[in-house]
């Protein structure tokens, strides 16, 4: 099977601009030819008739080019909202991209409507720090209405030489006229790990997205975490993945595997194809492709440290994988609010002309054969983002947008007891919401991080068998 494709996961959502788009590279090898299908000889008559009327009778002419690259983004559109086609310039950042260097804006975003929908800016990116918002509808990029324009499209007018600025309008739930944003691109270098001792004895460790680095640079992490306690270690361990919207799949089976027995089941994969059905392991193998094993130097102790994962909406595909492994294994405890629902395997087909295509291709399957797709992962200990059950923003969900797939195991099925993360609103007089400020991460005002720290404290005086 492994012969059949050389590849490389990736997982995350939507299509991000200037940061990472969510699949699994592939590439057909050279002495196969792939699978053969019968086509529909009718519906290709008909396109065929559609094709010559807009050649002759369009008002302009078009270029050949253009109107099979259009239809190409169509039929990949159409299927669900992490299938698309990706041209040249597409896909070059695409490949860069999982490097964690790059330029850009720093948003996550899909389209719902005909308009660009933000699905989170990045931390510490040129779109974050102007207060772009999860859940924020792109309207018009500088004077142009994003109305009628394919999402590849206004990637690409998003994309451009740092120090250049574009001014978005945006559409924000609450406001009562449309904001105008300038962002000034700039090129984007995010850190995947972060990490700090929060107080004798208590680590925290980031992941903001995962790269190719995020495993080494955990171990890191780690080893630094454990070399000021070195005595005595650490007595617990916050692994927070609250809006980290995903990234390479090898990382999040590596980041898995630091916390794991070897060899444990990571993850699962399922389709229609063979090469679609996979078991990814706490092995070597499955998480650094043949570039050695990473985790040799992790401190003994990270795999029996009493851990803590925090989760939120924002967090997707990567972590959910993460955060499903380490809580169907009774690794972690996993506290926060449900996540994101991104649960689906995105392959890309490079084609000849430089350009390619991401298509859908499986679902992902926790250890104990739960579905992520468009439920994500519920906690096991539900906690708001503030102590009265507030939220900085409302957050939109892979059950939210459009054409979404299914969930094949419950159906599209939703938790009822808050898991959701769409608080309820507190309100200050009649109808008026009490307006909130986003919640700075691992802060001293980070209500759900000082709830996590409390369990690994609790955690201390259950007796130990």
């Amino acid at each position: 099977m492994r012969n059949k494709l050389r590849s490389f996961g990736l997982v995350g959502v939507g299509v991000v601009v200037g940061v990472l788009i969510s699949l699994n590279f592939s590439a057909v090898g050279k002495d196969e030819a792939p699978p053969s299908t019968s086509l529909p000889v009718e519906e290709l008559r008909s396109f065929a008739d559609v094709f010559n009327a807009i050649k002759q009778g369009y008002v302009e002419p078009v270029p050949d080019k253009k109107l099979i690259t259009n239809a190409i983004s169509g039929m990949l559109s159409n299927l669900d909202p992490h299938s698309s086609y990706l041209d040249a310039d597409a896909f070059k950042d695409l490949q860069v991209s999982t490097q964690g260097e790059f330029g850009g804006l720093g948003i996550e975003v899909g389209m719902e409507d005909g308009f660009v929908k933000v699905v989170s800016p990045i931390e510490d990116t040129p779109a974050y720090k102007a207060g772009i918002k999860a859940g924020d509808f792109i309207v018009k990029l500088d004077d142009t209405p994003v109305q009628g324009m394919a999402l590849n499209e206004a990637v690409k007018r998003m994309r451009g030489k740092p120090k250049t600025s574009i001014r978005l309008t945006v559409v924000r739930k609450g406001e009562p006229k449309p904001l105008e944003i300038t962002i000034v691109r700039d090129k984007i270098k995010v850190q995947s790990v972060k990490s700090k001792l929060l107080e004798s004895g208590y680590g925290y460790i980031r992941v903001t997205q995962f790269q190719e680095e995020t495993t080494s640079d955990l171990v890191k992490a780690l080893e630094k975490l454990y070399a000021e306690k070195p005595e005595e270690g650490l007595r617990g361990l916050v692994l927070d993945l609250r809006n980290d919207p995903g990234g390479l799949l090898n990382s999040a089976v590596g980041v898995s595997a630091a916390f794991l027995p070897p060899k444990a089941l990571v993850v699962s994969t399922d389709g229609r194809t063979d090469d679609a059905k996979r078991k990814f392991l706490a092995i070597a193998e499955d998480y650094q492709r043949g570039r050695g094993d990473v985790l040799k130097d992790l401190p003994a102790g990270s795999r029996s440290v009493p851990l803590v994962v925090l989760v939120n909406g924002g967090s997707a595909s990567a972590s959910e994988i993460v955060a499903g492994a380490l809580q169907d294994h009774k690794r972690a405890v996993v506290m926060g609010t449900q996540t994101f629902g991104k649960g689906s395997v995105q392959t890309v087909l490079p084609l000849s002309n430089n350009a390619a295509i991401k298509l859908t291709t499986a679902r992902y399957y926790t250890p104990s054969g739960r579905s992520i797709q468009a439920k994500g992962i519920v906690p096991d200990v539900i906690v708001e983002e503030t102590a009265n059950g507030g939220s900085a923003h409302e957050r939109i969900r892979e059950a939210d947008l459009n054409r979404h797939l299914e969930n094949d195991k419950e159906g599209a099925a939703r938790d009822t007891a808050g898991a959701l993360g769409k608080s309820p609103k507190k309100s200050k007089g009649e109808g008026e919401e009490e307006p909130q400020k986003p919640i700075e991460f691992a802060s001293k005002n980070d209500y759900q991080l000082g709830q996590a720290l409390g369990l690994l404290k609790a955690w201390q005086l259950i007796p130990k068998k």
